[in-house]
């Protein structure tokens, strides 16, 4: 069948689809997309799979894609990060058959898409996102989409989405943030800049951004006129959203924990739900958070989750009339709501600092480490000054190492070639060569071996000659 494009895709294959649950990473898995999808989730995607790995690994195939297929969970799109063609377009293939069209991550902010070079790290670069798009619209059978971040000015992030629309993206996601905004800066997401975005190109339009319930959405698709609305957060908090209802959330936690039972998933992913959906009740029952984050099977994560459903029973029954929800909820904290990300402004008061003596300290500190700022530590590196006080990461103060001329990374420091080991080895066996730097000897090896085949020769000659004389006096 010819391949579906544009408005006929989206109306077509995506039926229409309004509301839809974002790709996330270990968080929009199988058993999370049909709890979705049963409370009005019309879309769903993947997680993000990374393209290299996809393609090298067969059993990171089957646990993210393979292993996982259900005629409930379409229409269905698949989510990439990737920054090479072939690899991205090669992983892509082995994906199409499972899926109704495969994504392209433009939008991720996070520290780990900026060391892989990827996500939003890529939306300076142009020609290499063209070529990525055009190999893939000529070689999938499927149609190729793309989710993207803004750029602070509205004018060029309408450049980028008609780059992307003339490249072959079939359907654009447009999150109305910057890859800057993100964590504790995270702000309000930009609408005008989605808005721009749709009138200037003839794909549909998915926004994302400021979804905290059914309200936001068709606020939403009234002001940008956009296609559909993409929900991560709101989701997350809320799996009714899409609904328009707010039930309560040991109901949610239950139906999730019986598709999980259905449908397996790692244990870190329930875990990480049952977060979420616990939020505000878990403020209130401190022990119980702590045991959820101990427990290390699915038959302990569903006693935490039962204890839970009955200390807020105990709380309803135990209610006086007229009682209002606290800390400013909109609703009971047993009741499934949006959780608004404090500001770097209440972080700071929150922990009890201003923000100048604290400094403006995000999710991870690990940005702020890598510009020089050692004072901010992630958790795992506090964890180790405890064990360690001397111990430090400063930058500036480590050992500097040469490059290998090969590829960038440490060179030894005794290699005759300036190399790493893994490109000495390739250069000494090319050239027969030896190293003792890195313990290579090719060419000495290479020498005793004829030393030794000649050692033999002389040792046979004497023999077959001796034999040769017997024979002869034999047969006199």
């Amino acid at each position: 069948m010819p391949k579906l494009r544009g408005e006929a895709f989206w109306r077509e294959t995506l039926r229409s689809a309004h509301y839809v649950v974002a790709p996330m990473v270990d968080q929009s898995e199988l058993a999370w997309r049909l709890l979705s999808r049963r409370h009005g989730a019309q879309l769903c995607y993947t997680p993000m799979l990374h393209a290299q790995v996809f393609l090298r690994d067969a059993n990171y195939r089957r646990e993210n894609l393979y292993g996982e297929a259900c005629a409930e969970d379409r229409p269905l799109i698949v989510q990439f990060c990737a920054n090479d063609p072939e690899v991205f377009v090669q992983a892509a293939l082995l994906a199409q058959d499972y899926c109704d069209a495969i994504d392209l991550n433009l939008g991720c902010p996070q520290m780990i898409a900026k060391r892989g070079h990827y996500g939003a790290f890529l939306q300076e670069e142009w020609d290499l996102l063209q070529r990525m798009i055009l190999l893939a619209n000529e070689k999938l059978s499927v149609p190729i989409t793309c989710k993207i971040r803004v750029f602070p000015e509205i004018d060029k992030t309408v450049k980028y989405a008609q780059m992307l629309e003339k490249a072959g993206c079939q359907l654009l996601t447009v999150h109305g943030r910057t890859k800057e905004q993100k964590g504790p800066l995270a702000g309000v997401a930009s609408w005008e800049h989605i808005q721009a975005v749709r009138k200037a190109v003839s794909i549909p339009v998915f926004a994302n951004g400021n979804i905290q319930c059914l309200s936001d959405v068709e606020e939403c698709i009234r002001k940008t006129g956009v296609h559909g609305v993409m929900s991560a957060e709101g989701n997350l908090h809320n799996p009714a959203l899409f609904e328009g209802r707010n039930p309560l959330v040991w109901e949610m936690a239950e139906e999730y924990l019986e598709i999980v039972q259905k449908y397996p998933c790692p244990l870190s992913y329930v875990r990480a739900h049952l977060f979420k959906l616990w939020h505000h009740t878990l403020q209130v029952y401190q022990q119980l958070r702590e045991e959820l984050a101990k427990v290390k099977t699915l038959e302990g994560i569903l006693d935490v989750n039962r204890e839970l459903k009955l200390r807020c029973q105990e709380e309803i029954a135990n209610q006086k009339e007229g009682e209002k929800p606290k800390e400013g909820l909109p609703f009971f904290h047993w009741i499934c709501q949006p959780y608004i990300r404090p500001g770097p402004k209440e972080r700071c008061k929150e922990n009890g600092a201003s923000e100048a003596e604290k400094g403006v300290r995000g999710k991870r500190a690990l940005e702020e480490e890598e510009d020089g700022n050692s004072e901010l530590l992630s958790k795992n590196k506090q964890k180790k000054k405890l064990r360690n006080p001397n111990k430090s990461f400063d930058p500036s103060l480590k050992p500097k190492y040469a490059k290998c001329d090969q590829c960038g990374n440490p060179k030894g420091n005794k290699c005759v070639f300036n190399m790493c080991r893994g490109c000495c080895k390739k250069r000494a066996f090319r050239e027969t060569a030896d190293c003792p730097g890195h313990g290579l000897l090719f060419k000495t090896k290479y020498e005793k071996s004829l030393s030794w085949q000649s050692s033999q020769r002389v040792v046979q000659n004497p023999e077959m000659s001796r034999r040769g004389g017997v024979d002869v006096g034999e047969a006199a």
